[in-house]
């Protein structure tokens, strides 16, 4: 059994700053370990990967019987292999075991133990999309200093083209095989690695959840946000409905309606609608890939199941969704869902507007957004008779009605 993508989670480090007698990733984090909590985020991905994890020689028959079962439930393979002397070392030991199969690596250090499964799925998307390395970075928002041994302030650093990196580091396998393969010296991330290969590599937005855990000061900080998690998803959980009727409280199917609408871009942007890329046509302008299709679609699951809207959610300000695709905000929406103890019956989702023509794509495009959210959904289109701003042309809209049921 094998799977396309991999993610390779780096924990073989001994993280003496962090001052526990473990090594790094198998310190206490919450009720278990850093390494369980980056594990997480990964085995909660889209597709579930072939998981390798790297850990020092004596934890590998540890960690493989810690994991195996949280693997087997999310449908992932997994192998736990020793790490080596350096970091580059490790990640050469995760890629031996993999399988001829595996297209996209994602390599991860285990440290950014709460990095957030919508950031790998947004990370491989990208690989696939674009066809080399891909590393996802943060703006550097402080002033920086070039400062002598001495500590005397030799200058102020230009940081508009600076970017602070992030993993997952995500790469197509046959680059990532050539990088090591032809490696002279010691890198500090697989990125920088790559790119003296003179293969290209590429950002998408990081989350500032992805912070690597060095210092006791990391480690309470991640200790604090994976409280207020803990809090949030036990809201989720459990609906405001303790005081309602009973009657009010039977466990019966819900329905939402959800509408989106985007005006054609200015520039040339491509044109991504229904969770498929339309080549040759003018794109939607947006904060994220501005799918209309997709966003209508998770508007209304979002209101089925009581969670607010897409705005409220997944917010326009969050550099995390810039350029997103509409396949992260669907499988994060179904995740929400499922996460609120319901899952997805079937969704229909209707594109209102002059163009593109959908007859040629229809079951391509239902094809996809039934595989991304586990559920049918259907696919129709209509034009306004010329009237509005769909009929001048101006932009395209979308109305969706999602249906869920308890899980």
């Amino acid at each position: 059994m094998s799977s396309a993508i991999a993610v390779i989670v780096v924990a073989a480090g001994s993280g003496t700053r962090l001052g526990h007698a473990e090594p790094k990733a198998f310190v206490p984090l919450g009720t278990d370990t850093v390494l369980a909590a980056a594990v997480s985020g990964v085995l909660a991905m889209r597709q579930a990967p072939h998981l390798v994890l790297v850990v020092p020689g004596d934890r590998v028959e540890a960690a493989r019987r810690r994991f195996a079962a949280d693997a087997a439930t999310a449908g992932a393979v997994l192998d736990v292999v020793a790490g080596g002397s350096s970091r580059q070392e490790s990640v050469a030991a995760g890629l031996a075991v993999l399988p001829a199969a595996v297209e996209t690596v994602l390599v991860h250090d285990a440290a950014r133990a709460l990095t957030p499964a919508l950031l790998f799925d947004e990370v491989a998307a990208a690989v696939r999309a674009r066809g080399h390395g891909i590393v996802p970075a943060l703006d550097v928002v402080d002033t920086v200093k070039r400062v002598a041994d001495d500590g005397r302030v030799v200058e102020t650093v230009d940081r508009s083209s600076l970017r602070a990196v992030q993993t997952p580091q995500g790469f197509p396998r046959s680059s990532l095989d050539h990088a090591y393969a032809t490696a002279h010296g010691e890198f500090t991330d697989d990125a920088a690695l790559v790119a003296a290969a003179g293969l290209v590599v590429e950002t998408v937005p990081g989350d500032v959840r992805a912070f690597k855990i060095t210092v006791p000061a990391d480690l309470r900080r991640a200790e604090q946000l994976l409280a207020e998690q803990r809090a949030a998803a036990q809201r989720i959980a459990e609906p405001r409905v303790a005081d309602a009727p009973a009657a009010a409280r039977t466990a019966v199917p819900r329905i939402g309606t959800g509408t989106d609408v985007h005006a054609f871009a200015d520039d040339d942007a491509p044109l991504w609608l229904a969770g498929l890329h339309w080549p040759g046509e003018r794109g939607l302008s947006g904060h994220s890939d501005g799918d209309a299709a997709a966003h209508a679609v998770c508007d209304a699951l979002l209101a089925a199941a009581g969670l607010g809207d897409v705005g409220q959610v997944f917010g326009t300000a969050d550099a995390r969704f810039a350029g997103a695709h509409g396949e992260v905000f669907l499988a994060e929406t179904r995740r929400l869902v499922e996460a609120s103890g319901h899952r997805i019956g079937n969704v229909s989702v209707q594109i209102v507007g002059n163009r593109p023509k959908l007859a040629p794509r229809r079951a391509e495009a239902e094809a996809l957004l039934s595989r991304v959210l586990g559920a049918p959904v259907s696919v129709a289109a209509t034009t306004s008779d010329a009237l509005g701003f769909t009929g001048r042309g101006e932009g395209v809209a979308a109305i969706a009605t999602a249906l869920i049921v308890p899980a």
